[in-house]
């Protein structure tokens, strides 16, 4: 599978979404592989990160998002199970499972609930250990300031306002992959 030959199927190279979503896509993967190879004893499976840290936000098209080039109809904030079914109808239902449960360090259906996310409320959180790497990585880098990669503690400010949980689960994913 060659992740840019999916993306090229839903963005066409010249839109100004494409280069953002490349960029912050590759930047993740980096910063994943990176990771991976830092922690061997993790026997994760680089093939598989590389290739679904590259997807995971194939459906940002499908959004409102205009300062990155997204006319779509969809609130941002569901561009993750957007993208799931997009990925899963290209026959990749693994890869579909980190699109959908990239959000944040992942969403309870509580969550979903409380903060009256536009999502139907389910669990959506990271399961496999690259799962989470890829969501974890993800964190580090926003495709409104692209290239720049956020520290820890900006990370850590950024995630308070959606609850000390949250803020919890990425402090466990510092202990297991820096």
């Amino acid at each position: 599978m060659d992740p840019l030959e999916i993306i090229k199927k839903y963005y066409p190279e010249n839109s100004k979404a494409y280069p953002i979503l490349v960029d912050h896509s590759r930047l993740v993967t980096d910063k994943a592989i990176e990771l991976a190879l830092d922690h061997p004893e993790l026997e994760l499976d680089l093939k598989f990160v590389e290739e679904a840290a590259m997807l995971h936000d194939i459906g940002i098209y499908l959004t409102n998002a205009p300062e990155i080039g997204c006319y779509g109809e969809h609130p941002y904030l569901r561009h993750g199970y957007l993208g799931s079914h997009i990925i899963a109808e290209e026959g990749y239902p693994k890869h579909a499972l980190v699109c959908e449960r990239h959000t944040g360090t992942g969403l309870t259906k509580n969550d979903i609930i409380q903060m009256n996310f536009p999502i139907i409320p389910r669990d959506m959180r990271p399961v496999s250990l690259e799962e989470q790497l890829i969501c974890f990585s993800d964190k580090f880098y926003s495709k409104s300031k692209p290239g720049k990669e956020k520290s820890v503690e900006g990370v850590r400010k950024s995630m308070v306002k959606y609850g000390e949980h949250h803020v919890k689960k990425f402090d466990l994913w510092c202990e297991m992959f820096l």
